[in-house]
């Protein structure tokens, strides 16, 4: 019996994917594990292979079309296994072939005899390219009425076209460039005739040229509306609280030169630093390190953050999972390999699930303190400044030192953080930054 190839669901919340390359033809041979189709998600790219060994047939779609996760886009054919031998052909394959039929059936058909049309019902069937034998009749003669009917059942049974128009008016629409969807038809069941196009210019002609020139329109790609999509919903169902604090770096970047003189290995950014104070800071306040859905909080046991990371195509999150069990060596060297990872556009799906908490960094751009939107379904989220050395306060005796300051903004989730837990989280990462032996206590 064919096997289905079935397009697997590669994240939680993913609904469609866009198959950016066949890597195998209708009718190849394939091998069990061997990448078959190039598929687009919203955060990556990737390859999936063939669930079976066999013959490739049944191809449903085709590259740069979107498809639905878990529904059937190819079957797989054992030996002596034919199309014939696929159990059910799915619509959209029945759809071009009933729209479609071989030229050799209509040619051997016997003419059908059918009842005579008025002249305004063939004028209408001329226009609209529609069979006369076809139209079905209750009166002596076939009438403009009952081809309209028909047009009707064709289109609820399977739009033949995604705009209806005449020939005319593909024809001056394509000619003059124009969108045949921006423009309303007046013929039947709104069909666009070509005296609509022809309107619809004159009237986009008389319209008031714009003060700006418009340059270029660019499209959202799949990742950038997928970040449009996931922050709009932040913003718009997660009630933001912000606390701003500043944290005299003296100390941190103290203990940062020690450790990178230690040894002769991948230098302790200060992220990587921040990563392990962050994971420390999260264990004790497990509330900052949880989710928010369906009006339930999740506390997660594990501490996995997730570094925003700019890309050509936007900005995506690769996560270092763990976090509060590894060392600042460990931590170090996952974050340079998922940044050359997500540079290079390659992060696989697990080095980009299930984080817990996010920080984002921009002080290498010269940012001071700045506010970022909460990923969901995490509660909060880091936003992390510029080190700039300023004079201030060290004592009470009021000395005053020039001393690296920093900013940072904790961005959380008010349904699930009130102000003083948050708050709390704060003082414990100031605490850790300016005294790190307490990570060791």
């Amino acid at each position: 019996m064919p096997i289905p190839f079935i397009m697997p669901k590669m994240d939680m919340d993913q609904e469609t994917v866009v198959i950016n390359e066949w890597l195998k033809k209708e009718g190849d041979m394939v091998e069990k594990g061997e990448p078959v189709v190039i598929i687009e998600t919203d955060k990556i790219t990737s390859e999936v292979e063939a669930p079976a060994s066999g013959r490739l047939a049944g191809v449903l779609y085709a590259d740069n079309e979107e498809v639905p996760v878990t529904q059937v886009i190819a079957y797989i054919l054992e030996k002596d296994e034919t199309e014939a031998d696929i159990p059910d052909l799915p619509h959209k394959k029945q759809e071009t072939f009933d729209q479609h039929p071989p030229q050799e059936t209509l040619d051997i058909e016997p003419e059908k005899k059918h009842k005579p049309a008025t002249p305004v019902a063939k004028r209408m069937a001329d226009a609209e390219k529609v069979d006369l034998s076809k139209v079905p009749s209750t009166g002596e003669k076939i009438t403009k009425e009952d081809v309209l009917s028909y047009i009707e059942s064709l289109d609820k049974v399977a739009p033949r076209v995604q705009v209806p128009a005449t020939p005319a008016a593909r024809r001056i629409a394509q000619e003059q460039k124009v969108s045949l969807s921006e423009i309303i038809g007046t013929g039947p069941s709104g069909r666009v005739q070509a005296a609509d196009v022809g309107t619809f210019i004159i009237e986009s002609s008389e319209k008031t040229q714009p003060s700006v020139s418009l340059v270029e329109t660019l499209p959202l790609s799949r990742i950038r509306k997928r970040i449009a999509d996931k922050m709009t919903e932040s913003y718009q169902n997660a009630p933001h609280i912000y606390l701003t604090v500043e944290v005299d770096m003296h100390e941190a970047e103290e203990s940062r030169k020690r450790i990178n003189q230690l040894a002769n290995e991948i230098p302790v950014s200060l992220t990587s630093y921040l990563i392990r104070v962050v994971a420390w800071a999260l264990k004790r306040h497990p509330f900052l390190n949880a989710g928010f859905e369906d009006g339930h909080i999740k506390l997660w046991d594990q501490v996995n953050i997730g570094i925003a990371t700019a890309i050509d195509e936007g900005l995506i999150v690769p996560v270092i999972h763990n976090a509060d069990q590894k060392t600042i060596r460990e931590i170090s060297k996952d974050l340079a390999y998922l940044t050359t990872q997500a540079k290079a556009g390659v992060l696989t799906m697990e080095e980009v699930r299930d984080g817990t908490f996010t920080i984002s960094n921009l002080g290498m751009f010269g940012i001071q303190s700045f506010t970022a939107i909460i990923n969901p379904p995490q509660t909060a989220i880091l936003a992390v400044g510029s080190i700039k050395r300023k004079p201030i306060v060290i004592d009470k005796e009021d000395t005053i030192k020039v001393r690296p300051m920093m900013m940072m903004t904790l961005g959380a989730d008010h349904r699930v953080v009130d102000g003083a837990v948050a708050a709390n989280f704060l003082t414990d990462l100031v605490k850790a930054l300016e005294t790190p032996e307490l990570l060791l206590m």
